[in-house]
């Protein structure tokens, strides 16, 4: 069985890959019962899909490999600092452990850090920069959007 070290220096080596072709450096890898489940790189430079970061695509890999949105008993390492969207991600996919080895701080000088983000995603909405509203539209005729979708799952 690898350690927590082993898997950081296999996501360390899985970004420095990925700045070999073009990208930046942020790989991740998710493991379940001290095994790899699967891997990922930050792909953003080649889809120019913003949401492409290692640790998500990590994610939807091991998703797919082990046939299930859900993956408790899951944990993720990964280069650098979880931001806010894949540290959302990993927590609404039922993961209970992560690990990173570079920080936010170690990232700031290169300008790789979240830590604004993060401090903004603190504030209220109605203190964030962007624009944020709640409006309760609801469609006349048909069923509610959640109900619908209650009834529909309880069909099954």
């Amino acid at each position: 069985m690898s350690s927590p070290r082993n898997f950081l220096c296999e996501a360390i080596e899985l970004a420095r890959d990925n700045i070999s072709s073009g990208g930046r450096p942020f790989g991740a890898v998710v493991v379940r019962g001290g095994e790899v489940v699967a891997r990922g790189v930050n792909e953003i430079h080649s889809t120019n899909d913003p949401t492409s970061h290692a640790e998500l695509n990590a994610i939807r890999a091991a998703a797919m490999a082990l046939g299930s949105p859900r993956l408790d008993g899951c944990a993720v390492y990964a280069s650098g600092h979880p931001c806010p969207m894949c540290l959302a991600a990993m927590r609404l996919a039922g993961i209970g452990e992560v690990a990173y080895a570079y920080s936010n701080e170690d990232g700031e000088p290169f300008g790789l850090s979240t830590a604004a983000i993060y401090a903004e995603l603190a504030r209220p909405f109605a203190e964030q920069s962007m624009k944020i509203t709640h409006l309760p539209v609801r469609q006349e005729g048909p069923a509610d959007l959640y109900r619908a979708w209650q009834a529909a799952s309880a069909r099954g």
